[in-house]
Formats: C-alpha cells, structure tokens, sequence
C-alpha cells in the first residue's frame, strides 16, 4: 500500500525536501496533489538517511510546505510505447501534445534504460544517407554510431537538423524499416514551430517521433527529455526491428539544466561551474546509440550542441569528443561566406566511417577521394596563407589552382541548397570534378588505378577566374 505524506519540510527552487521517508529508492517517480485538486510528478534524486530530495517536473509553483500532499510510486519513471508513437508529437516528459490522445500500450519502459553489455554489441558497418555532401563523402555516418554536430550561437545547426531528418535514409537499395526520433530541449517556440512545420510541410512527419521541451518549460523536465527520447529510439530498434536516427538538439541546454539543478542541491561545482558527474551523464545518453547481435534494429544519434563562445575545450565539446566517435565541426567564417551548411572539414572527421563505406556499401573509390579532397584542401590553407603574405599574383601557378581548388570546393562540394539531396554517387562525381582542377600528379593519395578509371583533367583559366572574382568583391 502506498503511503501519503501530508506537508514538506524544504523548497528550494525546481527541489522539494521531504523528511521521514521509508522505502524511497533512487530515481523513483513520486506525485505530488496541491490543494487536494492540481497534481505534479517528480522524481527522487537523492537520499539521506530518512530525508528524500525530489526534482518537481512542473516546477515548485503554488507548492508550499502545508498545502501539499506526496506519495510514492515505488517505480521509476516509466512511458508507455506501442508502434503508434511514430508520427506523433509529445512534450519533454512523454505526453502527448498533438491532440491526438494518449498512447494506450500494455509496454511500460524504464527512461533511465538498461546499460548494453559490451559483448553483445555488433561493430557499426553499413551508413545512413543524410544526403548532405560534406557528411555522406568525408565525415560519413554509420549505422549504430554516435556522431555530434559541434557548432555556435547564431549557426544554421537547426536547419541542418531540419534537412537531415528530411533527407535522411538507409540508401536507396535498402528496404529495411527506418524512423527518426527527434528532440529538441529548451528550444524557443518559433524553432519549435518550425521544425514541425518543416516535417510536416515536406512529408517526413509519419515516420518522425517529436519530443518537445521549450525554453519555457520547467527546467528539470529537460534533464527527463533525452532519456526519454532514447527509451522510445531504443524500443523501436531493439523490440520494432526498425533503425533508428536519434538527432538531439540542444545539449548545450541539456547541461546547462544539469548544472542549474546542481546548484540547487549544493553540489560542489567543477569545470565552469557544471558538476562533476557531468561525464557520465553525457555517457549515459551517447552510449545507448548502438547495435545488439542478433536483432535487426540499431540506434544511431546525431547529438547537437552549440560551443558557448565558439570554444571547442569547453567542457560540454570537450567532454563529447572523448565520448563519441568523431564530430561535424560548423564554421562561423564560412558561414560568413554565405556557405551553406557551414561545415569546416578539416576539424571534422568520423571514426568509424572507414568500415561502413567502400565496395558494397558505397562505392570502391570513396576512401580515395575522402583522403584526397581531405589532403588539397589542407593545402588550400597553406596557399591562402602564403597569399596573404606576398599576394595572390606572386604565387606559383600550382599555388594559384589550389586557391580556385579551395573556393570551389566550399562552395560546390561544402556548400548546397537547403533542400538539395544529393545521392552518394553525386557525391563522389563533385568531389573528381573538383579534383580534375589539379595536375595528375598532386593526387598523391589515390591509387594509380582508380586515377585511370575516375580522374579528368579540367581546363581552369585562372586569370578570367580571378577577374571574375574581383568584379564580385567590387559589387
């Protein structure tokens, strides 16, 4: 039999302390009924002796020590899942706001979710197609794999969210069940808006699961919004057969949470000010992306969290980067450049994009073309600094094709329309297009063969390209 509690001993700020507790466990959901008529949900975060510490859902708003009543549930927060949930849209905490009702499932999942053994985990092979040159050709997704979008205030980072969950498939080869599960924590409604307006508008919304936290919503909720999303992606992997991208935005706002409600409590703040258990609590949502041996599902996720100042050692990119397997590095100079999406390539890479492309998952020259379009555009770098030194006129002819290498590369290869989904293989065409700039001979990372098969010289007049170049500055 549950036990009501009448009265609180302690409120401090999204906490309520409750003393004289028996039973209590750790991460158990508990209800709150103030004024015997407006009900909360909160759970317990941490215990002492007899004295329970809870994190309210809704806020501590019209709660005060004498006009509240609390029971335990004696579970830990649960959802309720059931193939229907594909299509429809729910607050941070798992209820539906699509007016659509409530999912009714005997399916009750625990949020926190249940840590994979090592061992039965499937190394990622086979890739998702985002349709977005500069991840599908250089930093390429794999199935399975954790791989973060770092980027900044003011950056397109949701609208490239937007484009890849439009865009986002398992090739088109493939007949195998796929969905996105999207959530968004502390997101302004106006952005909310339009990534439901986006999904909806282009189609993609009936195989979507939208997870909503707004920026005005109580801020624990969006500590409870990514595992909640996670508990959804993992049903429908692992228990659906279905693959599954998780794209999370932002995380930024997700520690900022953790580390509001840190204070709070009276934790003793580490780096910046977050706590020290921030690692693994990023750890703890970036690994439940992954692949179960013997199942046909897999969870793949594409975290997204802006650089406070652009700084990639911040602790929240830092910590990241340790954690999952590569990033996709935005960059406010190109985006200064009108480039679309501004991804800067050479900080980007994906660790595992090497066993999921090549003959029979992409094509037998990707790796190839990768490496070298990776090697000339470092080049570009040294061209473009050795021109701002003794000018673009002075340079060797070699040094002059690097510079028109450079720029079109960022704005063919890198840069592309909001709504242009290009296939792998268009992919690759550009990247030899842009490689036919150099001389044969600068392709020092590309096998002498495949050179033969793919590689066309292409014609650059450098002189009406600068001219050209010039009369664009000028205008």
């Amino acid at each position: 039999m549950a036990i009501e509690y009448l009265g609180l001993n302690e409120i401090n700020g999204p906490l309520a302390v409750l003393e004289g507790v028996k039973n209590a466990s750790y991460e158990e959901i508990v209800e709150f009924i103030i004024d015997g008529s407006e009900k909360k949900l909160g759970r317990i975060v941490e215990i002492y002796e007899d004295k329970a510490v809870i994190q309210v859902f809704e806020g501590t708003e019209n709660m005060s020590l004498v006009n509240t009543h609390t029971r335990l549930t004696g579970h830990p927060m649960e959802i309720a899942l059931s193939p229907d949930i594909l299509g429809r849209t729910f607050d941070g905490i798992g209820k539906p706001i699509d007016g659509l009702g409530p999912i009714v499932s005997d399916t009750k999942l625990n949020i926190n979710g249940l840590p994979l053994n090592p061992v039965t985990r499937e190394y990622p092979r086979n890739y998702i197609r985002t349709g977005i040159s500069a991840i599908d050709g250089l930093t390429t997704l794999i199935r399975g794999q954790k791989l973060p979008i770092f980027s900044g205030n003011g950056l397109p980072h949701d609208q490239l969210a937007a484009q890849i969950v439009q865009q986002a498939s398992l090739g088109d080869n493939s007949d195998e069940e796929f969905a996105i599960v999207f959530a968004a924590m502390g997101v302004k409604y106006d952005v909310a808006e339009f990534f439901r307006r986006t999904f909806e508008e282009s189609g993609v919304s009936d195989h979507v699961v939208m997870f909503l936290n707004l920026a005005n919503d109580p801020v624990v909720e969006r500590l409870i919004t990514p595992k909640v999303a996670l508990t959804a992606a993992e049903y429908l992997a692992f228990e659906q057969g279905m693959h599954i991208l998780v794209i999370m935005t932002d995380i930024t706002s997700f520690c900022e949470a953790m580390r509001e409600v840190s204070s709070s409590k009276g934790e003793i703040p580490s780096r910046k000010g977050y706590p020290g258990y921030l690692y693994s609590e990023l750890a703890t949502l970036y690994e439940r992306a992954g692949i179960v041996r013997g199942g046909s599902g897999s969870v793949t996720q594409i975290p997204i969290l802006t650089m406070p100042n652009d700084d990639i050692t911040h602790p929240i990119p830092d910590l990241t980067g340790y954690i999952t397997e590569g990033q996709i590095v935005l960059d406010r100079q190109l985006h200064g450049q009108s480039v679309y999406p501004p991804i800067n390539v050479l900080p980007s890479l994906s660790r595992l994009m090497k066993d999921g492309i090549g003959e029979g998952y992409t094509r037998g020259d990707h790796q190839d073309v990768a490496n070298q379009l990776f090697s000339c555009y470092a080049k570009v770098g040294d061209a473009r600094a050795l021109a701002s030194v003794i000018g673009e006129d002075e340079l060797s002819p070699i040094d002059k094709k690097y510079l028109v290498f450079g720029r079109e590369f960022e704005e063919q290869f890198v840069g592309q329309g909001p709504f242009e989904n290009r296939t792998i293989e268009q992919t690759l065409e550009k990247g030899w297009e842009l490689l036919g700039i150099l001389p044969r001979e600068e392709l020092d990372r590309i096998d002498t063969k495949v050179l033969d098969q793919y590689y066309h010289p292409i014609e650059v007049d450098l002189a009406a390209k600068a001219k050209a170049e010039a009369k664009q500055m000028t205008e």
